[in-house]
């Protein structure tokens, strides 16, 4: 592609590489969904079919690796970067192992200048990774586990709850995918500073946000800003008609939900985000709130908060498609939920992890200016009070660590 002169072959050769990167992932991921997808249609028309299926396993971190591909190939189509000739700067560009299961989505316009420059030994970095890996850790394994162990309980088993207690299990799940994926995140964020390397941040407290369009500034910045940079802007952005503009938002979120797994309720879960982004954008109203809430201050005002309260409900809600097996257990769910047993006593988790989550909640909100949330609250300390805050974290995982629950984000 670099080395040629004429655009249409340069088209070429970016068609074909994307087309090669998507249909491994097309194989692996989607074949089985389509094929599947495609009998249950033939079989409504009274058409029985029985199609064949690949058996084999997903490859780890494969819609990671091949989105850190396709942006590699693009840049380069769109001249922001040359090509890298170092077969091993460009593999371990594709395979630096901190973010290669679950991400952040890393650029090669980030990334690749980082991997070939000389990195020196900082002390502050070496301290400040360790620290970032430490609240990945707490989490994970003392908050995501903990909240799993819930919400599973919950969502396997429906049926034998009531509403009141479905609603707890979906808040819980919430933050059990919160905290699962921003635990990894931050993980590797701080992996990859012990070794001199700075990546993208990839959550900046999403259930603090005013709205949906800042919910989705603030999670999984990397996925959100790649397909704002490479599908949303070449699509035309918000610069057409009402149409168009209505177009490539639903073109957008249900990629995105499609990204995440072959089932149409991931599907449905992008649509109904699509649905929630929708009003904003039309309004105008979709960069209102792009400075962090209450800033400087220790309370929201009384509009931010049930704003606040309004999107995190929205959230919640869609999460519901998000979690379910199938779309039927998604409406089962919801459906058992708004019934008479929604205003029953719920039954509630163990108080060890209410009281695990709401002091979880205040250290998030009081570090929510920082890039994760004991980056500067730990260092306005004096040193002995932070050394014991640290020695608390460990203590607290070693003793409320939850049965072990593989990472959600794996399976994509």
């Amino acid at each position: 592609m670099d080395n040629s002169s004429s655009k249409s072959i340069r088209k070429f050769w970016l068609v074909l590489s994307v087309t090669i990167n998507l249909g491994f992932l097309g194989v692996f991921k989607y074949y089985n969904f389509f094929v599947n997808s495609f009998a249950d249609e033939l079989h409504l028309l009274g058409v029985q079919v029985h199609p064949a299926t690949l058996n084999i396993i997903l490859p780890i971190g494969i819609s990671f690796y091949t989105f850190h591909g396709l942006s590699y190939v693009i840049d380069i189509y769109k001249e922001r970067i040359k090509p890298e000739r170092n077969f091993i700067d460009y593999s371990v560009f594709v395979c630096f192992f901190p973010l290669l299961v679950a991400g952040p989505i890393e650029r090669a316009t980030h990334l690749l200048p980082q991997i070939k420059k000389e990195r020196h030994f900082k002390y502050l970095n070496i301290v400040d990774g360790l620290r970032q890996i430490l609240w990945g850790l707490f989490q994970k394994v003392v908050i995501a586990d903990n909240c799993a162990e819930y919400a599973n309980m919950v969502f396997n088993k429906s049926g034998a709850y009531s509403g009141s207690t479905h609603v707890i299990g979906a808040v819980l799940f919430a933050f059990q995918i919160y905290c699962d994926f921003s635990g990894y995140s931050n993980i590797a964020l701080g992996t990859a500073r012990l070794l001199g390397i700075e990546l993208l941040r990839n959550f900046a407290f999403p259930y603090f946000s005013r709205d949906i369009a800042e919910f989705w500034r603030r999670w999984h910045i990397s996925l959100t800003t790649w397909f704002r940079d490479y599908l949303y802007i070449p699509l035309g952005g918000s610069r057409g008609g009402l149409w168009l503009k209505i177009r490539n938002i639903f073109i957008i979120f249900l990629i995105s939900g499609f990204w995440h797994g072959a089932n149409w309720t991931f599907i449905i879960w992008g649509a109904l985000n699509a649905l929630y982004f929708l009003p904003l954008m039309l309004l105008n109203r979709n960069r209102n709130n792009i400075e962090t809430i209450a800033q400087g201050k220790y309370f929201p005002s009384l509009s931010e908060f049930f704003s606040m309260l309004l999107t995190f409900g929205l959230t919640v809600f869609a999460w519901i498609f998000f979690r379910a097996k199938t779309v039927a257990d998604a409406f089962k769910y919801i459906s058992e939920t708004f019934s008479r047993s929604l205003f029953t006593n719920p039954l509630l988790p163990k108080i060890s992890l209410i009281i695990l989550l709401i002091g979880f909640i205040i250290i998030e909100w009081l570090g929510r200016e920082s890039a994760y949330a004991i980056e500067k609250t730990a260092l306005s300390w004096h040193r002995s009070a932070r050394w014991i805050g640290y020695y608390i974290l460990i203590i607290l995982i070693f003793l409320f660590s939850g049965s072990e629950q593989q990472f959600i984000y794996f399976q994509f």
